[in-house]
């Protein structure tokens, strides 16, 4: 089988109209997705298998963690071999399989690219390490001499991500940066080798059809000159700060992502980039989709607010006036696969990203409250115009694990700060499909690379399919009615006269009312088109969102 041309691309739009500006995009976690294998861990396979799911669903695109040759240091985020599917997952057939299925249900497919840094057992820094410094085999990875009398002191104080120094010493006494763990060493992208080997592999998977990209850590990569200490906040989120921060969001990465602008510009069919950059306000995160950059951004300040009208409304007014200034389209997203899923986090507070929640978490989430606020939160999101994100299980109703042993966890955060954060294991727990089945029918050996709550029974898909009420079809209404309504290219109205705990606006011929208070509100006379909770009456409930025909 060539590594050309094997799937084509679903057809081109015309400009201003291209697929990602309104898409509902799925993110698949693929170890944790459907295993068809047997071993317990997911795999291409078990994704091709599951497919009709996420085509009755109706989202329009699908993007895929990592799946690449990796020692799973880090879940797959540490990559050996970028053109290559590690045998967990399956074939390069297996993957091209996945891609001509999906593409003939009308999913187009985003792959997950890992720019910042490679796995320690690629052959890149395997030649590194066996090279003297100054050796160009050093120069692709960011290699520096040690402070102190001997070098014996790291070249700076910047801290990994993951908890623990950034810099790990090598026998002949240089140090190699790593803002996440010690396996994922940081390229230097001030080097053309590394520039002209990412093109390379763009082209790889564009060939073979991919529609775009989801690129990891999109506001790292390049860092500030000299590398200047650093001293991140105590309780702060680990991906972000307010204040400059000498490894992230430097002006050069800008750079890059214009040249990858180009290698997607040379093929048909609306490639997409799409970045995750963690950066404190909406504003700055436009800078990264400016209309020669990426395409689109996720928008992690809406992720990351707090169950409040006040700051939603103030992230929602702030991201429709950013984005579209620079001609890219919002996004919004509330779970992804490095934080806890919103059907937990929503009945928190303050809860900094990274830190997860296990056992001994204080204030633990009333599981009620959080799934009717993570209904809710949905049924918001999907009604705002541009682009939104889904992840793998929230159309269950998912909460996070928050008990998993502490012998089961895989973590890098959790070993890396001795237990004191519990990181992201948490969200990524095999799905459930199957109520009677081990494994909820995610192994047909009922093995389970992380052991399933025993009461997630209530929300496998099968035991949802049979309730109309369920999370499950309420995901199906709103993305049908989102469709239907074209929301997705709509203009918001916002809608005045409901008190300081409602969220009301007017998107096309719908209007949206969200009460995220505890009193009841009184609603216009209308048609109900969808309603996150069912209730009688004309009042429409707390922590409960509803779609209403606009006359």
């Amino acid at each position: 089988m060539t590594s050309t041309s094997i799937s084509t691309p679903l057809s081109e739009t015309r400009p201003g109209a291209e697929w990602w500006r309104t898409a509902v995009i799925y993110q698949i976690y693929p170890r944790s997705f459907s295993d068809a294998s047997g071993d317990g861990i997911g795999d291409l396979p078990g994704i091709t298998s599951r497919l009709d799911h996420l085509a009755s669903l109706g989202v329009d695109a699908v993007w895929l963690s990592p799946f690449f040759t990796s020692p799973q240091k880090d879940a797959g985020y540490d990559v050996a071999d970028y053109r290559d599917v590690d045998p967990l997952f399956g074939t390069l057939a297996d993957f091209d399989d996945m891609l001509e299925a999906a593409h003939a249900r009308g999913i187009r497919v985003i792959v997950d690219l890992v720019p910042n840094h490679s796995s320690d057992q690629h052959v890149w820094f395997q030649a590194a390490l066996a090279a003297a410094p100054g050796s160009p085999e050093r120069a692709r990875y960011m290699f520096r001499d040690g402070k102190g009398e001997h070098g014996e002191l790291p070249p700076n104080n910047w801290e990994s991500v993951f908890g623990g120094p950034a810099w790990t010493r090598v026998e002949d006494g240089q140090w190699y940066l790593h803002i996440f763990d010690a396996s994922q060493p940081d390229f230097d992208w001030s080097n053309d080798e590394v520039k002209e080997e990412f093109r390379g592999v763009l082209r790889f998977w564009l060939d073979r059809g991919v529609d775009g990209f989801r690129v990891d850590v999109a506001h790292g990569l390049v860092k500030a000159e000299g590398l200047p200490d650093y001293t991140p906040p105590v309780d702060g989120d680990s991906m972000g700060g307010e204040e400059p921060v000498p490894y992230w969001g430097q002006e050069g990465v800008h750079d890059i992502w214009r040249d990858w602008h180009r290698v997607l510009a040379e093929y048909d069919g609306d490639r997409a980039l799409c970045a995750e950059a963690w950066l404190p306000t909406v504003d700055e995160t436009a800078l990264w989709v400016r209309s020669d950059e990426m395409h689109q951004a996720f928008n992690f300040p809406y992720a990351m607010s707090e169950w409040d009208a006040a700051e939603l409304s103030e992230v929602i007014r702030e991201s429709l006036r950013a984005f579209p200034a620079v001609g890219a389209p919002a996004t919004w997203v509330l779970s992804n696969h490095d934080v806890v899923r919103h059907a937990t986090r929503l009945a928190m507070t303050g809860h900094p990203q990274g830190h997860g929640v296990g056992p001994k978490t204080p204030g633990k989430p009333d599981p009620v409250a959080g799934v009717r606020r993570a209904r809710a939160a949905t049924a918001l999101m999907l009604a705002l115009p541009g682009s939104a994100y889904i992840y793998q299980g929230e159309e269950l109703g998912l909460p996070e694990a928050m008990d998993l042993p502490d012998d089961v966890r895989e973590d890098p955060t959790w070993f890396r700060t001795n237990g004191e954060r519990y990181g992201r294991d948490g969200c990524r727990v095999p799905l459930p499909w199957t109520a009677a089945d081990a494994a909820f029918g995610f192994s047909p050996t009922g093995e389970s690379w992380l052991p399933q709550p025993a009461d997630w029974t209530a929300y496998a898909a099968d035991t949802l399919e049979g309730d109309p009420e369920s999370t499950l079809w309420l995901y199906r209404s709103l993305l049908a009615t989102r469709r239907s309504h074209d929301l997705g290219t709509g203009t918001l109205e916002w809608l005045e006269g409901y008190g300081d705990d409602v969220i009301a606006v007017r998107n096309g011929d719908v209007t949206v009312i969200t009460n995220l208070g505890t009193a009841p509100v009184a609603l216009p006379k209308a048609t109900l088109l969808v309603a996150s909770t069912a209730f009688e009456g004309t009042e429409l409930p707390a922590d409960t969102t509803v779609w209403l025909a606009t006359d």
